[in-house]
C-alpha cells in the first residue's frame, strides 16, 4: 500500500532553482523530458555486467527487462555500470574487491539522485557486495540475478562447474585421463552464460538473498536462457517503484530473524562455506553481531535437504524445477521465523504458503533428509581460537574424527612447488596445512584452503585427505577441507606456529582443532615469530592489509561497519552546485 513519501531525487530536480535547472537540463541531454517524469521516482538499475565476467554476460538483456518494469509502474530509470567481480580472470580472487564493489555501489547511490536501486548481480562475490551496500544505504532496493548457466554434457554425462572441474583435474593428475579428454571436457565446460549451475557460491549466495527476502520469491534459481528470467526482471523491475512509494527498506528486511532464516536456508541447501563470511559482513553493515558460533547452534538442528553438486550429483536446472528455494524453505518452515518481511511487501510465511518439492530426489522432505543436521561445521580449540568451517556435507565421514601429522607449506607458492614432488613425505593420514593464504596474508582471501591431492596419494587410490587452512574454497569444490582459520597466520594466529611432523586433532563430532603441542614449545615459536613482509606498499591492496578484518568478523573494512547507532545513518550529500 502506497504511502506519501519525499522523494529523495527531488532535492536535485526540484530544489533550488539553479541546482535544478543544471540537473533536469542534464536529462534533457540524454533524450530525457524530464516533464514526462515530474514527482516520479528515479530509479538506479546497478548493472555489474562486464566482458571481464563470463557468469554476467546476460545483465544488458536483464537491465532493459528491468527498464521495461520500472516504466510501465511510473519510474524512471536511470542504469549505472559498477565494477563487476567475476571469479574466474580476477586474481588472486575476487574476494579482494567484495568490499570495493560495495563501497563502489554505496557511493554511487549517496551521490546521484536515486530514490530507490535494482541490484543487478550473478557471479559470487557480485550478490554479497551488492547487499552489502545497500544494508549501508538504506535505500528501497530490491536484487535480481541473472540466473545459473545451462548444463553441458561430455561423452553422455552432465558436466557440473566447478566441481568436475576439481574430479577431472585429479583424474588427469592421477594418469587416469588423457589430454584429449580433457580438452574435450573444457569444451563442454562453458556451456553459455550464467553463474556456475551447481550449488556454488553464486547459486549460494543468490538463494540466501532471496531466503532474506532481497529478491522475489521463485526468482534466484531461474535459469540464465529461461523467459521467465526476464519475466521477473520486468516484475522486479515494477517492484522497486512499489518499494519506493511505500518507503520499504532494506533495514526493515534485514533484521536479526533474516539473518537465521537465511542460515537455517544455507544449511539446508547444503551451501558454500563462503556463505559464512558474507552473512557476517552483512549482518555487521546493520549493527547485528552475528558471531560463528550462531552457525553451528543452527546447524545441530537444521536437516540438509537439497541433492546437488557439490553436496550432492543434481544441478541447478533440477534445484529450479524441483520448486527452488521456496520449496526448501517450506520443508523447515517450523525452524523459520515465518513473520520475516521481504520485498514483495508480504511475510516468509505468505510467500512460502504454497510451496512444496516436486522431486523428492533432488529436495528431500525434513522428516527424510539427507543428513539429519550440521552440513556445516564451527570448530574450535587451540589452533583456531576464533573459529573454523568445515562444509560436512562435501566431506568425507571416515576423517571427521583423525589425528594426523602436519605437513607445512609456509605459502601458496611453496604448496604448488611440492604438493606434487614424489619426495614428499605424505600418507594417507598427513595433515595437510597452508599458511599465510588468508586476508592480510595474500591479501585477498583466496580460494586455495582446497589444496590439491598429492599426485603420490592419487595414483595409490586415495581420493581425501584431511587439508587446513586460513584460506576459503571454491563453493564447487569438496573434501574434508578445514576453512577460514582464525586468527590467520599473517595476523599471528597459532596456525602460524605450525610445523612439519606436530600433531594436529580433528574432531568435528566434538567440533574441535587442536595442535597437540605444549604450551611451552608454543609460546617458543612465538618469541621467534615474525609477520611476513608483503609487497603491497600503496593503493587498495595496501589499504585491505591494514582495514581487513578477520574471518569470523566476515573481512569488511573496520570503518565500514558502524560503531554506533549513530554510524547506521547514510549521509545524504548537500545538494549545491557542481
Amino acid at each position: 500500500m502506497s504511502i506519501a513519501v519525499s522523494l529523495r531525487s527531488s532535492a536535485w530536480f526540484a530544489g533550488r532553482e539553479e541546482i535544478a535547472f543544471q540537473n533536469r537540463a542534464a536529462l534533457r541531454s540524454m533524450g530525457i523530458n524530464p516533464d514526462d517524469f515530474a514527482g516520479k521516482p528515479v530509479i538506479g538499475i546497478a548493472n555489474s555486467w562486464s566482458e571481464l565476467n563470463n557468469c554476467n554476460g546476460n545483465l544488458r538483456e536483464i537491465a532493459e527487462a528491468v527498464r521495461r518494469g520500472v516504466l510501465l509502474e511510473g519510474g524512471l530509470p536511470l542504469e549505472f555500470s559498477t565494477i563487476s567481480l567475476g571469479e574466474e580472470f580476477m586474481k588472486p580472487s575476487a574476494m579482494l574487491y567484495r568490499n570495493l564493489m560495495a563501497m563502489d555501489v554505496e557511493e554511487t547511490l549517496r551521490a546521484n539522485p536515486v530514490d530507490g536501486v535494482v541490484l543487478l548481480c550473478n557471479c559470487d562475490k557480485t550478490t554479497p557486495a551488492q547487499l552489502m551496500a545497500a544494508a549501508s544505504a538504506d535505500l528501497p532496493a530490491i536484487q535480481f540475478n541473472g540466473g545459473p548457466r545451462s548444463t553441458g554434457q561430455w561423452r553422455g554425462t552432465a558436466i557440473g562447474s566447478g566441481t568436475d572441474l576439481w574430479k577431472y583435474s585429479d583424474e588427469l593428475r592421477a594418469g587416469r585421463l588423457s589430454m584429449a579428454e580433457w580438452l574435450e571436457i573444457e569444451a563442454s565446460y562453458g556451456c553459455g552464460t550464467g553463474a556456475c549451475n551447481t550449488m556454488g557460491t553464486a547459486s549460494t549466495m543468490t538463494s540466501l538473498s532471496e531466503a532474506m527476502g532481497m529478491m522475489l520469491p521463485g526468482t534466484a534459481s531461474i535459469p540464465a536462457t529461461d523467459s521467465r528470467r526476464l519475466q521477473a526482471a520486468t516484475a522486479t523491475g515494477r517492484r522497486i517503484v512499489q518499494l519506493v512509494r511505500e518507503d520499504l527498506r532494506p533495514s526493515r528486511i534485514l533484521t536479526p530473524a533474516a539473518f537465521d532464516n537465511a542460515i537455517r536456508t544455507l544449511l539446508a541447501l547444503g551451501g558454500s562455506t563462503n556463505a559464512v563470511v558474507h552473512l557476517v559482513a552483512l549482518a555487521g553493515r546493520r549493527g547485528i553481531r552475528l558471531p560463528l558460533s550462531r552457525f553451528d547452534e543452527l546447524a545441530r538442528t537444521t536437516p540438509f535437504l537439497v541433492n546437488l553438486m557439490p553436496s550432492g550429483r543434481h544441478l541447478m536446472d533440477a534445484f529450479d524445477a524441483a520448486g527452488g528455494v521456496p520449496a526448501v524453505m517450506a520443508e523447515i518452515r517450523n525452524l523459520l521465523d515465518l513473520d520475516a518481511l521481504t520485498v514483495n511487501g508480504r511475510t516468509v510465511g505468505d510467500n512460502i504458503h504454497r510451496s512444496r518439492s516436486f522431486n523428492r530426489d533432488v529436495i528431500a522432505a525434513s522428516e527424510k533428509p539427507l543428513s539429519a543436521g550440521g552440513s556445516l561445521a564451527v570448530l574450535t580449540g587451540n589452533l583456531a581460537p576464533s573459529g573454523a568451517v568445515i562444509k560436512v556435507a562435501a566431506a568425507s565421514p571416515d576423517l571427521m574424527e583423525r589425528t594426523g601429522r602436519a605437513i607445512v607449506f609456509h605459502n601458496y607458492e611453496d604448496m604448488l612447488a611440492r604438493i606434487n614432488s614424489p619426495d614428499l613425505p605424505v600418507t594417507a593420514d598427513s595433515v595437510l596445512v597452508l599458511q599465510n593464504a588468508g586476508p592480510k596474508g595474500v591479501p585477498g582471501f583466496p580460494e586455495w584452503g582446497s589444496i590439491p591431492i598429492p599426485t603420490k596419494l592419487l595414483q595409490s587410490g586415495v581420493t581425501d585427505v584431511i587439508r587446513i587452512s586460513d584460506s576459503r574454497m571454491s563453493g564447487t569444490a569438496f573434501g574434508t577441507v578445514v576453512l577460514h582459520v582464525a586468527p590467520e597466520a599473517a595476523a599471528g594466529g597459532p596456525l602460524a606456529l605450525v610445523q612439519d611432523g606436530d600433531l594436529i586433532e580433528l574432531n568435528v563430532p566434538g567440533r574441535r582443532l587442536e595442535l597437540l603441542v605444549d604450551d611451552a614449545e608454543l609460546e617458543s615459536r612465538r618469541s621467534q615469530w615474525q609477520p611476513p613482509a608483503s609487497r603491497h606498499l600503496r593503493g587498495y591492496p595496501r589499504l585491505y592489509i591494514d582495514h581487513v578484518l578477520q574471518a569470523d568478523e566476515g573481512c569488511d573494512f573496520d570503518f565500514l561497519r558502524p560503531s554506533t547507532t549513530e554510524a547506521l545513518e547514510f549521509i545524504q550529500p548537500i545538494v549545491g552546485r557542481s
